[in-house]
């Protein structure tokens, strides 16, 4: 195999975790891969995959080859294309990223429909709840709720979030409705680890930032345990404005303290390809770009 094949079926072993998968996918005899990964590591000396009788797993070294593989054989079928006179019509892996419940509940039902406008591109999605190093892991596009630092990538605003206080009416019933930040010390309350790493939830009166440490006796990291627990009447959350929009339209949680929230957080799709986009990214930045704009969980 030439070398671009070979990178061609490194990727393939790694995306499919494992010898015999990656031969189906590729039409090739499991021999034929698995020599084909041996001799890479050999001419790179550097051992790419942890094998074992169950399961086969990236090495570090692996991990960043991957990455580079990846990008690399974008660029090349991106340069078939236009020698083929095929830049206006968008084909080949888009590789994208979002944090879990996001990506679930907003961004996938969006790459389902760019799938079915662009026959041509194949989407791989990675959902996780950390920021993700788009250079080194591989990653073509990634929508980010958060502010920005100054970097290399394209960004592109597309709406914004708010951190949002919400309880169930029950809980509102039995226990009051607190009227200012300090009345929550009077009150149950649910960490949601993963968005508040801090112990603190802060607060805007007046142009005030405020800060109050929350006693709370149930902390989670998982958005759907946080919303399930408030629904269930078991105190006061801190979540994302879109993660609760369905339970604020059926009544199953109430906004709390909306006068006192912070400023809302902007929502981004960034892109690492500067100058001049191929087709395949463009398309599904622009698609993103359209949809997340449109959504009314979203506001500018």
């Amino acid at each position: 195999m030439d070398r671009l094949q070979t990178m061609a079926v490194f990727v393939g072993v790694a995306e499919e975790g494992g010898f015999s998968p990656a031969a189906r996918r590729l039409n090739l005899s499991p021999p034929s891969v698995t020599r084909a990964v041996s001799e890479l590591e050999t001419r790179l000396g550097a051992r790419l995959l942890h094998r074992t009788t169950r399961s086969v797993r990236l090495t570090e070294a692996g991990q960043r080859y991957l990455a580079d593989c990846r990008r690399i054989l974008a660029e090349v079928e991106e340069a078939d294309s236009h020698a083929a006179g095929l830049h206006a019509e968008p084909r080949g892996l888009v590789a994208v990223s979002a944090s879990v419940l996001f990506g679930r509940m907003v961004v996938t039902p969006i790459l389902l429909d760019l799938l079915e406008r662009h026959p041509a591109i194949s989407v791989s999605a990675t959902f996780v709840d950390r920021v993700v190093h788009m250079m080194d892991e591989g990653i073509d596009v990634a929508v980010r709720i958060a502010e920005l630092p100054d970097s290399t990538l394209s960004a592109i605003r597309v709406g914004t979030v708010r951190r949002v206080l919400c309880a169930a009416p029950a809980y509102l019933a039995r226990h009051g409705r607190p009227r200012r930040p300090a009345d929550l010390a009077n009150h149950r309350t649910i960490a949601f680890t993963t968005m508040t790493p801090g112990a603190d939830w802060t607060f805007d009166t007046d142009g005030r930032i405020h800060r109050f440490t929350p006693g709370a006796r149930f902390h989670v990291n998982n958005a759907d345990a946080v919303i399930a627990a408030a629904a269930a009447g078991h105190g006061i959350a801190r979540v994302l404005s879109y993660m609760i929009a369905a339970h604020l339209r059926d009544g199953t949680l109430e906004l709390v303290l909306e006068d006192a929230e912070p400023p809302a957080v902007p929502v981004h799709v960034l892109h690492k390809e500067p100058g001049e986009t191929s087709a395949r990214i463009r398309a599904v930045v622009d698609f993103l770009v359209e949809r997340l704009r449109a959504d009314p969980a979203l506001p500018a």
